[in-house]
């Protein structure tokens, strides 16, 4: 009967090494850090993907409040029916710069814009509002009020936000605002104030309506 030795290695055999040990660590510390690259550049895609679906939605979002038949428009010099003829330039030029803010549309020349957009100006007056003791002026009160089309190259209304009678094409619009002479503030300051308040409004008709 043959009897074999013990072997006496076993624990050593059995038990992991140094070796093995900085292994594991190195492989665990590649790992870690591999996954934290993969989050960073996660993140910024996901970033990214944000910031670039903002402003994508941005632009699609301005261009589906307006006409999407229309790419420019012609605005000509105000016709006005004022004694004062720096009006209807100074609403020409608050209606041009209100249109390129706020639309997609591109201005230009009559003969290749696809729209044009005529204005005149009927009307326009002063009146006392309040009076001091002495019967002077303290409160003044200017009015305007203009016609406005918007049509296409065959004569077609393009405002869809507001319904005139049948056949006409012709919107109206009028604006009030008060001064105090007092104050600094003057006929033309106020005339100034209405011409860009009555180009927003003007701006406002021109957007689709849902």
């Amino acid at each position: 009967m043959t009897v074999r030795p013990v072997n006496n290695n076993f624990d050593s055999q059995c038990a992991p090494s140094h070796d093995l040990e900085t292994s594991g660590m190195m492989q665990t510390a590649r790992f870690s850090f591999g996954c934290y690259r993969f989050r960073i550049h996660f993140l910024l895609w996901v970033l990214l993907a944000v910031v670039s679906q903002g402003c994508f939605g941005y632009r699609v979002g301005t261009r589906s409040l307006y006409r999407n038949d229309v790419r420019t428009i012609n605005v000509p010099v105000v016709r006005s029916d004022s004694f004062r003829p720096e009006l209807g330039v100074q609403l020409t030029e608050a209606v041009q710069k209100e249109i390129e803010r706020r639309t997609p549309y591109k201005l230009a020349d009559a003969a290749v814009a696809d729209s044009v957009m005529a204005i005149r100006l009927t009307s326009d007056s002063k009146r006392v509002v309040g009076e001091t003791n002495t019967d002077e002026p303290r409160l003044l009160e200017s009015v305007v009020t203009i016609e406005m089309r918007w049509t296409d190259r065959r004569g077609m209304d393009l405002v869809t936000t507001s319904f005139p009678p049948p056949g006409e094409t012709t919107h109206y619009f009028a604006d009030r605002n008060d001064f105090v002479p007092e104050a600094g503030q003057s006929v033309a300051t106020s005339f100034q104030r209405l011409a860009e308040r009555l180009a927003n409004h003007i701006v406002d008709q021109m957007e689709s309506r849902w």
